[in-house]
């Protein structure tokens, strides 16, 4: 459950903080550094083996094949397309929606550094947003999830043999889902700037389709797991509440658009929908630091000193996660790694870390430093401590081992996806059952299709690592895990 920071961080002297911080700055590296052009290749092929759908000609991914054709005919929409979100074969919206956003942010801040991988990140985003288009198409209807979570978690098949419940969800006015919809609203406005000198119609649907869907959420508050409970719980049930996400949304709106009815929206709500909740942690359930540092660029920019609030959320923010300063419920693993109770910590060293890099581009470019009690932390030193973080999960860590799939020399061989798991379907044509899956789940043999990019929920609090299926909250990979992932080494790519 999200937790609540209370203030600012308590005062550290501000010598050892400049110490644990040059520690970082200078912490050594492998011997031969990283590839970094290599792994964002990888971190964006990732997203091909997830892809749900009939799969397109220029498919990379080849053990994987068209799955789950049919979904939304049952209830006459199309929904087919999207992403499955990590090992399993559910499509839910929630974290789809970040995915797109993050995705959209990492191409907007760091698109320059991409290089060739730009088109390949381009059709990532473009293969969640269709998908949202269809999922949004109905007006005050929202699709949310494709797929039972009791049935699909109680199998072990490919998602090309999937004979498990397709259930579609929904909200609606009298089901209301301010969460989902405000995220989807969010990645919708996010992916318009992405395509606006690429494809200028495209561009403009989803920028009006961002709208529709942010008038749904605001106009019909809720939060989706009070109206869908059993099918969203405890998958991914908000519980930090729907505030955030109509406030996110708004954010996101302003920038693609710069009409001042969402600039408006955001100064009348930063009370009222908690923008001074810097809790230390941003991902699929929590926007508050996201907000704060998306706004904090006009701020530096001198182009909003009246949202100079935000960026005093956003310092503290930053200070919170600073080693040796940082808050109890961001701690750091003996090998350096930013580590968060809960499952998947990985998704937690990825989004912080982009936040850390994000900020420190806007704060280089503004000439500014983070005051943080009696000391002050410099654009480099977040950079660095970003660049740590991402040199852990490429090798640099007690069991010098890479947390990405395919890169390096030793990697996770056991990871919690069934696709990855049981044969391709070229090797073993035959369906492979619900049941009969299991022997692949408990077998000790890595599996048998290498998930080229996949970056896996990683070590626990002490750097260790099981590599092995069972273990799920360290050896998943999930979509929400490499979407910030891209743009942290699109920018170590240019600026190793």
């Amino acid at each position: 459950m999200a937790r609540k920071a209370h203030g600012s961080p308590a005062f550290f002297p501000a010598l050892h903080l400049f110490l644990l911080l040059l520690l970082v700055a200078h912490r050594p590296s492998s011997a031969g550094g990283h590839d970094y052009n290599d792994a964002l290749r990888k971190s964006i092929l990732f997203f091909e083996g997830q892809r749900s759908g009939k799969l397109p000609p220029d498919q990379r991914v080849k053990w994987r094949r068209d799955s789950a054709v049919y979904d939304g005919a049952r209830v006459g929409v199309d929904l087919t397309g999207g992403y499955y979100d990590a090992g399993d074969n559910i499509k839910f919206g929630f974290p789809m929606a970040f995915t797109a956003t993050l995705l959209s942010w990492s191409i907007i801040d760091f698109g320059k550094s991409m290089g060739p991988e730009m088109k390949n990140a381009v059709k990532a985003v473009k293969w969640a947003t269709d998908y949202l288009l269809k999922a949004t198409a109905v007006s005050g209807t929202i699709y949310v999830q494709v797929g039972d979570p009791l049935s699909d978690h109680n199998c072990w098949e490919r998602p090309e043999d999937m004979d498990t419940l397709r259930t579609v969800y929904k909200i609606d006015q009298s089901h209301p889902g301010s969460d989902v919809a405000g995220e989807t609203a969010a990645a919708l406005a996010a992916a318009s700037i992405v395509f606006r000198s690429r494809d200028s119609a495209y561009s403009s649907l989803l920028l009006d389709r961002a709208v529709e869907v942010f008038e749904f959420a605001d106009n019909h508050r809720g939060a989706y797991s009070s109206s869908l409970r059993s099918a969203v719980c405890p998958f991914y049930c908000d519980v930090n509440g729907y505030q955030d996400e109509l406030l996110w949304a708004a954010v996101w709106l302003h920038k693609a658009s710069r009409r001042r009815e969402y600039r408006e929206y955001i100064l009348r709500n930063e009370v009222v929908l908690g923008a001074g909740d810097t809790i230390n942690e941003f991902g699929w359930d929590n926007k508050h630091a996201g907000i704060n540092v998306l706004i904090s660029k006009e701020v530096l920019m001198g182009k909003a000193d009246y949202l100079k609030s935000f960026k005093l959320n956003a310092d503290a923010f930053i200070c919170s996660l600073l080693p040796g300063f940082s808050h109890p419920q961001v701690q750091y693993s003996p090998g350096g790694l930013i580590f968060k109770a809960g499952g998947s910590n990985m998704q937690h060293v990825t989004s912080l870390s982009f936040l850390l890099l994000a900020y420190s581009n806007y704060l280089s470019h503004a000439n500014q430093v983070v005051p943080c009690g009696g000391t002050s932390a410099t654009s480099s030193q977040l950079k660095s401590l970003a660049k740590q973080q991402v040199d852990y999960i490429l090798g640099d860590n007690p069991l010098q081992m890479s947390y990405m799939v395919g890169y390096g020399a030793r990697y996770p061989q056991r990871i919690h996806h069934r696709g990855s798991s049981l044969p391709s379907v070229r090797v073993h044509p035959a369906h492979i059952s619900c049941k009969a899956g299991s022997r692949y789940y408990l077998s000790p043999n890595p599996n048998p299709n290498v998930h080229i990019g996949a970056v896996v929920g990683g070590p626990n609090s002490s750097d260790a690592f099981p590599d092995s299926r069972p273990f799920f909250q360290e050896s998943e990979p999930t979509t929400y895990i490499n979407a910030p992932l891209v743009g942290l080494l699109a920018y170590f790519s240019a600026h190793p």
